[in-house]
């Protein structure tokens, strides 16, 4: 396993996404299985582990605290705060004095003494983003966090965080056919500022696998992206050309096409870490494949001119997650 940097930052080239084992992707895995599936990740040569709070709530936090208990000193463990879950309504709630009690709250679910990165889950348009990366320096110094990050948080919003509190890693959705990064400015700043980026849904939640097909139907109840555009039947069609450009693609290199859309990530920049999240071994050992297949720039130029000719039908998320979204 290669090891990219997020800041200062060493991590794993790839990061397992530890949500998907407990909630929004369907009904939760057995505890057992997914303790498995992360420590499986650990040998296999990822270091990197990428959870949250709200994942659950909090029963991915404990089941990432005990599969990881055992080789703690070995691995970099990011969570997130900033969502209220205990009053009714719930919304957003980055004020320093919650940051404060969910760090304690998630130290003790994980099962340590420091968080190695600590992002805020969404930007609080009701608390400055100064007062944000304060209360989390203050943290730093305190020697429970070690760096501080941020979740879908718009260019301008990272410089100003950035100047009270160094920035270590950004996390938005991106992936081959979803690339708002590229045009919102974010990976620009995060380039000239010297921040790390970590892609979440870095094989477009699923889609870009090929699993996925117009028959498909999530369930309401426990998948998230049942409600998203781009999971509805007619967007499920519509976007075959993305997965056939990297299937066909993928055939030549003997790989898959979810290797080839992890493999196009990590090519883009060297401080690209992405998360796929799984609960199945044989995917994550799918998803470390993507390690070994270096893409050349004749490669991506051929991926590139072909995906600029395929329009992506559907919005990234529903009305009601982009509202939290920082723009």
């Amino acid at each position: 396993m290669t090891r990219r940097k997020l800041g200062t930052l060493e991590v794993s080239a790839m990061g397992a996404g530890c949500m998907s084992i407990s909630a929004n992707y369907g009904p939760p895995a057995d505890p057992a299985q997914g303790i498995q599936t992360l420590r499986l990740a650990h040998a296999l040569g990822v270091s990197f582990f990428d959870t949250a709070e709200v994942y659950g709530p909090y029963t991915n936090e404990e089941l990432v605290g005990v599969a990881l208990k055992p080789i703690r000193d070995q691995v970099v463990i990011a969570t997130k705060f900033g969502f209220e879950l205990e009053q009714p309504g719930g919304g957003l709630n980055s004020r320093p004095t919650q940051i404060r009690k969910v760090a304690e709250a998630s130290l003790k679910r994980l099962k340590t003494d420091h968080i190695d990165l600590f992002y805020q889950h969404r930007v609080d348009p009701n608390v400055p983003i100064e007062d944000v990366a304060g209360a989390v320096k203050d943290l730093i110094q305190q020697g429970k966090v070690r760096h501080f990050g941020l979740s879908e948080a718009s260019a301008k919003t990272i410089r100003r965080a950035h100047a009270v509190q160094v920035v270590s890693a950004v996390q938005t959705e991106y992936s081959f056919m979803e690339r708002s990064p590229e045009r919102n400015g974010v990976l620009a700043t995060c380039e000239e500022l010297g921040i790390g980026f970590v892609p979440w849904g870095p094989v477009g939640m699923g889609y870009l696998t090929g699993a996925l097909d117009a028959r498909t139907r999530l369930d309401e109840k426990t998948d998230l992206r049942a409600g998203f555009d781009r999971f509805k039947p007619d967007a499920l069609a519509s976007n075959r050309p993305i997965v056939d450009l990297l299937r066909g693609f993928a055939s030549r290199k003997e790989a898959t096409p979810a290797q080839v859309a992890l493999a196009w990530l990590m090519a883009r920049k060297p401080w690209i870490v992405p998360i796929p999240g799984t609960r199945n071994p044989v995917h994550l050992r799918e998803n470390l494949g993507a390690i070994d297949l270096r893409l050349t720039q004749e490669d991506m130029h051929e991926l590139d001119t072909a995906f600029a000719r395929i329009a992506v039908q559907g919005g990234r998320m529903n009305e009601a997650q982009m509202e939290f979204v920082d723009h």
